[in-house]
């Protein structure tokens, strides 16, 4: 077996745990079940002891991590399921079906709580655009999400894109999912009842996906890992849809005590987990799964990540209502396994019993305290070279520039490929701060946001991760909206490197002292670690989302100026704060220095000012400064509104520094100017600074007497950037 359990991705010492466990050798179905359970991927061995110093619990909180998502209670009778999770390994190796597959199976932990699927944000990461492996994997990942996502209905409302070299070899495709359901409707992935049976329904298996989590989610990618075509799963939108329709069917007929989808780790999973949180055992007979090839083994069964399944749990009495609506939405429904006492999970072919190990043994698996050890590079990397200090001689040039960077530029090319207006709940569509979506029946609305720097986080880690936090709160609260709770998927490096696991763990210490400090728990997410290619890690990349909620969502807000003669405000102190901005790495080509400061209190307060303004229809846009700083800010807001603006800069900042430092705990508002006072006045109570005021109109930008360029120039180097790469790639 040592060949074998090595070959699965085992440890010695894990393999000799599950001796121990079974009080014997495990046979081949037995190791393979543990290899995929006991993976990073599953197992979460590396990361269980950080994540616990999250804080999960809240006054709207109904359900926290554990389940296949978390749950937000936001009045009104209604619940908000949400989660975010990866899909890195697979998309790098084929960026279609990587995609693909993520998205289907982010919609399914939605569905298997009992909400319908609302909404999709992708969060991705890519290498240069120079590349052409870049410039292949970008438009084969968001041609699989648009794709997915699409045949099924959901629209694709929010994400965000940056390209580093650090991912050149490993890009990340995070997918997160929202949706919504009465909050008494809730189902949980358990099987609790002895003598309940467990059916499982939709595709056929096959062996697409065998080794999918303990091969490409749970090592560094390299030649071998590159050869594993067969690991990425393919996906069938279709079926999913007819997935979602059927099981919300079996929910609000109350027909089910649990459901649990088939991801990563299959049936295994599945069954396990749900024995596992039940108190449970379980008896499967898997010569009734139905399969797609022939001469399968058990192990191929028990280990396959054939797409769109789902374990269902019901009562006796109620499985021929079940397997009747499966009918009717032409699923397949197997009834093949039985909820039993004991902490067991016994596998039979007919009458043959071809595993039997403790279900608990499963799905705890190990945990380990990683060795973790302060980085050399972050003293290489902390100071500034002199040169990029000194003031611009083109600052006009300099913004163009910007504005036609890969992380800056409009994004259009690739949201205009998602259906975001699908189900006619989109308020506030992509290019905002934040993606607005009514909740029918209701005057609430939800605002999401996904948002994560990892420049900042490779400079700092802790502060990075903050910062991470308060823009994706600072985005909602841009709309209106009142930061509620978030989810993440925290994507690093391999963890058994001391100077990578300091990183996740000081981006999780960064995470909890943030989340406190905004009220906003931590419900669920995901841990992706292994993002190695050659042994070159990514930037650590804790991407956050962020849920927000509207009471009315006619207060809604948006990043566009609304037209001419407003008076504009930059709330909020700009500082000599350069380090790790998108101006040294344009301008400079380089990644150093530190990351700017953060006050979670101020930012606190600058998010509740804005909800606060919003709710009493004080301010006409609201945009958060981020990446590019001031000038960067001022020019999209003009661009999505079509309408030119000037501002003044502060005297005491070199210019240079004033346009593009990247300070945090700022916005541009937009307001009537009659309503100059009662502003001003509710920017006193919160404590709040006005840094510097403006005015919209004309059909030019400018600020101080430092830069004027006009509107189409603005427009041109902001909107066609991405498309114009795009375009030269495909005539190549």
């Amino acid at each position: 077996m040592a060949e074998l359990y090595e070959e699965l991705g085992l440890t010695t010492e894990e393999y000799n745990r599950i001796i121990e466990t079974l009080s014997r050798e495990p046979n081949k179905v037995e190791l393979g079940m543990y290899s995929v359970m006991w993976s990073e991927h599953c197992s979460y061995k590396s990361s269980k002891r950080e994540l616990s110093k999250l804080p999960t619990e809240g006054p709207r909180v109904l359900v926290g991590p554990g389940e296949n998502a978390g749950v937000v209670d936001i009045g009104d009778g209604v619940a908000v399921v949400f989660k975010m999770e990866s899909h890195n390994h697979p998309s790098a190796i084929e960026p279609f079906q990587g995609a693909a597959t993520g998205v289907g199976g982010m919609v399914r932990d939605i569905f298997t709580m009992g909400a319908r699927p609302i909404a999709l944000l992708d969060p991705l990461r890519f290498g240069s655009l120079e590349n052409p492996r870049t410039r292949y994997l970008l438009e084969g990942v968001v041609e699989g999400i648009s794709s997915y996502g699409n045949c099924l209905g959901i629209p694709t409302v929010g994400g965000d894109i940056y390209f580093e070299d650090s991912y050149q070899g490993n890009p990340l495709a995070n997918v997160m999912c929202v949706g919504v359901l009465p909050k008494e409707r809730l189902v949980f992935g358990r099987a609790s009842k002895p003598g309940s049976i467990g059916v499982l329904i939709g595709s056929s298996t096959g062996r697409d996906g065998i080794g999918g989590v303990s091969v490409l989610a749970s090592q560094e990618f390299d030649e071998k890992s590159a050869a594993q075509r067969p690991s990425v799963q393919a996906g069938d939108p279709f079926t999913e849809k007819l997935l979602i329709e059927a099981c919300l069917e079996m929910h609000e007929r109350g027909l089910l005590l649990g459901l649990q989808d088939l991801g990563g780790a299959g049936l295994t999973c599945a069954t396990c987990e749900t024995a596992e949180r039940g108190g449970c055992g379980m008896e499967v007979d898997i010569s009734k799964v139905p399969l797609r090839e022939a001469d399968m083994e058990p192990v191929e069964i028990m280990m396959s990540e054939s797409q769109e399944r789902m374990f269902a749990i019901c009562e006796p009495e109620k499985l021929d209502e079940v397997l009747e609506i499966c009918s009717k939405w032409g699923l397949s429904a197997t009834p093949l396994a039985r909820v039993i006492e004991d902490d067991v999970l016994r596998l039979k072919m007919g009458d043959e019993v071809v595993a039997e190990v403790p279900a608990s043994s499963l799905a705890r698996g190990p945990e380990y305290r990683r060795e973790a050890k302060r980085p050399a590079y972050l003293d290489e990397v902390s100071n500034m070279s002199p040169s990029s200090q000194s003031p611009l001689d083109d600052p006009k040039g300099a913004l163009l520039s910007l504005l036609g960077s890969p992380d800056i530029s409009s994004k259009r090319w690739v949201y205009e490929q998602y259906d975001y207006m699908v189900m006619t709940n989109t308020l506030i569509t992509p290019g905002s701060d934040a993606a607005v979506l009514r909740i029918k029946g209701s005057r609430k609305a939800i605002a999401l946001s996904s948002d994560c720097n990892g420049r900042y986080c490779y400079l700092d880690p802790y502060l990075g991760t903050q910062i991470a936090l308060a823009e994706s709160a600072r985005n909602v609260a841009c709309s209106g909206a009142r930061p509620t709770a978030i989810t993440n998927c925290l994507n690093f490096g391999n963890p058994e490197k001391p100077e990578i696991f300091w990183q996740f763990e000081k981006s999780v210490e960064g995470l909890a002292d943030a989340a406190r400090a905004f009220e906003t728990p931590v419900v669920g997410g995901n841990v992706s670690f292994y993002n190695e290619s050659f042994g070159e890690a990514i930037y650590p990349t804790p991407v956050i989302g962020m849920l927000g909620v509207l009471d009315d969502f006619e207060s809604r807000l948006e990043a566009a100026f609304q037209g001419s003669g407003d008076t504009v405000f930059l709330i909020g102190e700009t500082k000599d704060e350069l380090g790790g901005s998108e101006y040294l790495k344009v301008i400079y080509k380089e990644v150093s220095g530190n990351p700017p400061a953060l006050d979670l209190k101020k930012e606190k307060a600058l998010a509740q000012f804005l909800v606060e303004a919003a709710s009493r229809h004080l301010l006409k846009s609201a945009h958060d400064l981020s990446d590019g700083g001031l000038a960067v800010a001022l020019c999209e807001s003009c661009v999505l509104g079509g309408v030119g603006a000037s501002m003044e800069i502060a005297e005491e900042l070199p210019p240079h520094v004033a346009c593009f430092s990247e300070s945090q705990s700022r916005v541009l508002v937009s307001f009537e100017a009659e309503r100059e006072d009662e502003v001003r006045a509710l920017l006193d109570e919160f404590g709040l600074v006005v840094g510097a005021v403006g005015k919209t109109g004309g059909g030019s930008v400018e600020i101080g007497d430092y830069i004027k360029i006009s509107l189409d120039e603005v427009r041109d180097a902001y909107e066609r950037f991405l498309e114009k790469i795009i375009s030269s790639s495909l005539e190549a």
